[in-house]
């Protein structure tokens, strides 16, 4: 569904903005820039969300355990040769 909209813009950003690539359409223009504002605005949600994480130090133990001891054990996998699983591996 497409919705008309009549509005005055800045000048100067109206032109910058037509000169970034060769828009179709001005509409076209429009609705780039009203969904890279709604994606920034969602991925400011998401940021949000994490940022009572950054408050809890990496080795607080939950449930699970801590995340220190899975980042370091996960890193520490990685940098291990990839061995097929009928491989033994070497002691």
């Amino acid at each position: 569904m497409r919705r008309r909209v009549s509005t005055t813009v800045d000048a100067d950003l109206l032109d910058q903005a037509r000169g970034l690539r060769a828009w179709e359409s001005d509409a076209v223009m429009m609705d780039a820039a009203l969904d890279a504002l709604a994606k920034r605005h969602r991925e400011a949600e998401i940021d949000a969300g994490y940022e009572v994480y950054d408050r809890i130090p990496l080795n607080a133990p939950d449930e699970w355990g801590d995340l220190e001891s899975f980042v370091t054990a996960s890193s520490l996998r990685s940098l291990q040769p990839h061995l097929p699983d009928d491989t033994p591996a070497e002691s």
